[in-house]
C-alpha cells in the first residue's frame, strides 16, 4: 500500500515469538473445554437507573454448512424459517406473545427482500406480527438485535425476535444492464415494428452477466485483497495466520465433540437428511495449509482458503425481552445485553478493523477495562485480520495515530479469546453471525465462569460493532 498506515505498521517488530504463542495458547485452552462450570466472580451489575434491563432468553442457529452443500435447493427464507421454528421449539414462547421480528441479511433475494416477513409467515406467525429486513454487511443481524433492544427499552415492545440469515449457494444472478435496458424498453413496445426494432440492437456482449463479488463497491476491491494489505501493513506472517486458523478449526472440534456448541438446533432439509451439525470444522495440519497458494494476491500473498472463512449458508434467531417480561412469563434468561456501539472508518486501508476501533468505546461506555471481560467473541473474517486487529489494540502508536487515543487498549488474553472456535471453522453466513456471537458469549460465560462478556465484529465498508453481554444471575 502506498498510504501512511502501511509504511508505518510495516515497520513495527514482527512477532515471531507472539506466533508461538498464539499457538502454544490454543493448545492450553483444550483445557478450559474439559472443565467443569465454576461460580462467576462476583462484580458489579451494569444496570443502569431508568434503563430497562433487556435479557436473551435463548438463541438458537440451524448449522452453519458451506455453501453447495444440503441448503443448496433451498431459499434464504426456507433457512431463517427453520430458525425461527427451531427457537420455537426451543423456547415454547407463544407465536402471538411476540411483538416484532426484525432479521438481518446481505445478499438479498430479489423474490423475498423483506426475508423477516417471509420467514415469519412461513413460521406460523401471526399476519399482524409486524417484521422487517435490515442490512450492514457481516453486522446485519447484530443491528437486528440492537434494534430489537432500542424497541424494548423504548417501550414499544417487550418481546422481540431478531436474527439473521445468508444463503450463498444462490446468490443472485443479473443480465448486463444494457440487457436489463433492453428487456424493460421491450415490455414497453405496443408494436411489432418496435419490439423488433429493439431486438435488432441486441449484441453479444449484453448476454454476458453481472456475477456477485465480495466486493467494496467504493473501492472496487474484494474482502480478501483488503485482508491480505491489511496483513501484511501489521506484518501478520502467514505462519501466523495458518497457526491461528488451524487454532479455531481445533477448538471448534473439541467444542462440537464435547456439546458445547447448545445454539445448534437440528434442520430437516426438505427432500434430503436431517442437518445435526456444522460441516465446515476441518482440522487439518500446518503442513497441508502451507501447500495452499495465496487466493486474492498472487503469488505473494498471504491470504488462503485455508486461513479465510468460507462461503457459507445458515440462519439464527435470538429472543429478546425485557427482565420483567421474561420472568413474568416463567424464564430464566441467559444473558443481559448492555452498552453497545458502532463505528466506521476508511474502508480501503481500515476497511476490517472494526473491532480496534469499537473495543475500547464500549468499554468506556460500560466503565470497564479490558482486565473486566471474561469472555471475548470476535468475529474471524480472516485469520490475517483477525491478527492484525489484535496488533492494532495493543500498538500505542496505532492508538495515537489513528485513534485519537493516548495509550493502546491493549489484546484481548487468547486464554480468553474464541475459545470454541470462530468465523474461521464454524462458518460465516454473513447476516447471521452476530446472534451466534451473542449467544456463544452466553453459554461461556456460564461455563467457564465469568460475567463480561466482549462481543466484537468488522464489516464492509469499513465499520463495526461492539457490545457488552452480561451474565444474568445463576
Amino acid at each position: 500500500m502506498s498510504s501512511m498506515l502501511t509504511h508505518a505498521i510495516r515497520n513495527l517488530p514482527a512477532s515471531s515469538a507472539w506466533a508461538a504463542r498464539v499457538f502454544a495458547r490454543s493448545l492450553s485452552c483444550s483445557s478450559q473445554l474439559q472443565a467443569a462450570a465454576v461460580q462467576p466472580k462476583s462484580k458489579k451489575t451494569l444496570a443502569k437507573s431508568g434503563v430497562k434491563n433487556i435479557v436473551v432468553v435463548e438463541g438458537v442457529r440451524i448449522p452453519f454448512l458451506q455453501s453447495g452443500t444440503s441448503y443448496a435447493d433451498l431459499m434464504p427464507h426456507d433457512l431463517a424459517r427453520a430458525a425461527l421454528q427451531g427457537l420455537l421449539n426451543r423456547t415454547s414462547v407463544p407465536r402471538d406473545v411476540v411483538d416484532y421480528i426484525v432479521y438481518g441479511t446481505v445478499i438479498q433475494e430479489v423474490k423475498t427482500s423483506n426475508v423477516a416477513r417471509e420467514a415469519a409467515l412461513g413460521a406460523g406467525f401471526s399476519d399482524k406480527t409486524p417484521a422487517h429486513t435490515v442490512t450492514m454487511a457481516c453486522i446485519s443481524s447484530n443491528q437486528a438485535m440492537t434494534t430489537g433492544v432500542g424497541m424494548i427499552a423504548a417501550g414499544q415492545c417487550d418481546v422481540v425476535v431478531a436474527g439473521g440469515v445468508e444463503l450463498m449457494s444462490d446468490v443472485p444472478i443479473r443480465h448486463s444492464r444494457k440487457m436489463r435496458k433492453t428487456m424493460l424498453t421491450l415490455n414497453r413496445a405496443k408494436t411489432l415494428g418496435q419490439k423488433l426494432s429493439l431486438i435488432s440492437k441486441i449484441r453479444p456482449d449484453y448476454f454476458a452477466p453481472e456475477l456477485p463479488a465480495v466486493a467494496e463497491f467504493s473501492t472496487s476491491e474484494t474482502m480478501g485483497h483488503s485482508a491480505d494489505r491489511l496483513a501484511a501493513a501489521f506484518a501478520v506472517s502467514r505462519l501466523e495466520q495458518d497457526e491461528y486458523a488451524l487454532r479455531s478449526h481445533t477448538l471448534a472440534k473439541k467444542a462440537q465433540d464435547g456439546g458445547l456448541l447448545l445454539d445448534v438446533v437440528p434442520f430437516k432439509v426438505p427432500g434430503r437428511d436431517t442437518v445435526t451439525k456444522d460441516n465446515g470444522i476441518r482440522p487439518s495440519s500446518m503442513e497441508q495449509m502451507g501447500k495452499l497458494k495465496p487466493a486474492f494476491v498472487k503469488p505473494y500473498g498471504t491470504v488462503t482458503a485455508a486461513n479465510s472463512s468460507f462461503l457459507t449458508d445458515g440462519a439464527s434467531a435470538i429472543l429478546l425481552m425485557s427482565e420483567e417480561k421474561a420472568l413474568a412469563m416463567g424464564y430464566k434468561p441467559k444473558a443481559y445485553l448492555r452498552d453497545f456501539v458502532y463505528v466506521s472508518q476508511d474502508p480501503k486501508d481500515q476497511l476490517l478493523l472494526g473491532p480496534t476501533y469499537a473495543t475500547p468505546k464500549v468499554l468506556e461506555k460500560a466503565g470497564l477495562t479490558m482486565a473486566d471481560i471474561d469472555v471475548f467473541e470476535f468475529h474471524e473474517a480472516f485469520a490475517g485480520q483477525i491478527l492484525a486487529n489484535l496488533k492494532a489494540m495493543d500498538s500505542d502508536w496505532f492508538a495515537q495515530n489513528y485513534m485519537g487515543r493516548k495509550a493502546k487498549v491493549g489484546a484481548p488474553p487468547l486464554e480468553k479469546f474464541n475459545n470454541w472456535g470462530g468465523s474461521l471453522s464454524l462458518g460465516h453466513p454473513f447476516g447471521a453471525t452476530g446472534c451466534r456471537l451473542v449467544i456463544t458469549a452466553a453459554h461461556r460465560l456460564k461455563k467457564e465462569g465469568g460475567q463480561y462478556g466482549l462481543v466484537a465484529a468488522c464489516a464492509a465498508g469499513g465499520q463495526g460493532h461492539a457490545m457488552i453481554v452480561e451474565l444474568y444471575p445463576q
